[in-house]
């Protein structure tokens, strides 16, 4: 039988990484069941490891963002209504035109129709569905409640693409802008400075030292454009493989937490995921140390994940929620004391949902207010930088006409 590894969430949340020699990846999360396991991730040894982040974004992806969304919301709709769940699956098998979802929901209808479980049939995808997606909807089978489960889900899919859209679109304009004007200084001083730097070489022209070192970085950009232009590729590139390194992840996200704007930015985000994760989960009849080890593996920032995991094992030991996770002194201190007040009165779920409301629209205030200070500045020191060197090349040119 080929040999299996797996990832799996214990009793007390702690998280369990093995092998298993098994017949399939279903009978693999079954046998964790039946231990008391909850099963999070299963797949052949033969397969390794993740593959860098730059060759995912060009790896196709059947269900991700909006098709993830209406998926789950029509599944669930379909359910409300009375259909049985392959005659539901059966059903949504006709709406999409990718060649790629179809064959996914037929995979997942096939399986659910063979007797396993729609959880395992949807895990057998091997990651086209999230980890967070496949316990969901477990802890929903378990408890009966697929339907409200799904639900639950596609508005928490909805609420996280929304944010993570939010912040891509936050981003674009002074992406673009910097580019254009990148482009344009670099043609500025590649093509057009030299031209001067001839011309005054033949003038046999006295220069200002400040006008020599514009002249000669044009020089510069011209002869080496190329290598110019390779060393941030190469910078990115050693930065993509360098994150993949835990110990170098961890200290640039530290890193990072510790920056003003960008370190508040980063923890609103991330206190808004996680919480909105755990509320989630919590509703969903999901234990809490489970709840951690799930909403742990959501983050992105692994300072922020270890505080989580040390806050799980605090949590397990009989500490609150709210004082295991203030230990690590990371988390937004309003976050707590509304984590705080929902284990008070008794409804943590609800309160964790409500955070992360009041973090979602931190968020997006704290994008809005960035967006309006950023391009501004980003466009006064681009031109403040095409202004110098215009400067620098033309001056020459007034005290030779005063001169002749």
């Amino acid at each position: 039988m080929p040999l299996y590894r797996y990832k799996a969430l214990n009793a007390r949340g702690e998280m369990l990484d093995g092998q298993m020699e098994a017949a399939s990846d279903a009978e693999v999360a079954l046998r964790l069941q039946e231990q008391g396991h909850l099963p999070v991730e299963a797949r052949l040894a033969s397969e390794g490891g993740g593959e860098p982040a730059w060759r995912s974004l060009f790896k196709p992806k059947p269900f991700a963002g909006q098709r993830l969304v209406q998926f789950t919301q029509q599944l669930a709709t379909l359910l409300g209504a009375g259909q049985p769940l392959d005659r539901a699956l059966s059903i949504l098998l006709e709406l999409p035109e990718d060649a790629a979802a179809k064959r996914t929901i037929s995979e997942v209808r096939d399986a659910v129709r063979s007797g396993i479980p729609l959880s395992t049939a949807l895990d057998r995808q091997h990651g086209t569905f999230p980890s967070l997606y496949v316990n969901m909807v477990r802890a929903g089978e378990a408890g009966g409640s697929l339907e409200e489960t799904l639900q639950r889900l596609a508005d928490y899919l909805e609420r996280t693409r929304l944010l993570r859209g939010r912040v891509i679109n936050a981003l674009i304009y002074p992406a673009i802008l910097l580019v254009v004007v990148c482009g344009a200084l670099m043609f500025l001083l590649g093509y057009v400075v030299p031209e001067f730097a001839s011309m005054y070489d033949s003038l046999d022209a006295e220069l200002s030292w400040f006008t020599q070192l514009v002249l000669g970085v044009g020089l510069l950009v011209r002869d080496w454009w190329i290598v110019l232009l390779v060393i941030p590729v190469l910078a990115l590139w050693w930065l993509e493989r360098s994150l993949r390194r835990p110990a170098f992840r961890a200290g640039f996200d530290e890193w990072l937490l510790q920056r003003k704007l960008a370190g508040s930015l980063v923890a609103k985000i991330e206190t808004a995921r996680l919480a909105r994760t755990l509320g989630t989960l919590l509703k969903n009849g999901v234990p809490l140390i489970a709840a951690l080890g799930i909403g742990k593996a959501v983050l992105g920032n692994r300072a922020l994940a270890a505080d989580v995991e040390a806050a799980a094992t605090d949590v397990k030991n009989g500490v609150g929620l709210s004082t295991a996770l203030a230990r690590g002194k990371r988390f937004p201190r309003l976050a707590l004391q509304m984590v705080q007040v929902g284990e008070e009165s008794g409804a943590l779920d609800t309160m964790l949902l409500k955070t992360a409301d009041t973090f979602d629209q931190e968020t997006a205030q704290a994008l809005d207010r960035l967006m309006a200070a950023l391009v501004p500045v980003v466009t006064v020191v681009l031109a403040a930088i095409v202004g110098v060197v215009i400067l620098a090349v033309l001056i020459p040119i007034y005290g030779l006409t005063n001169t002749i």
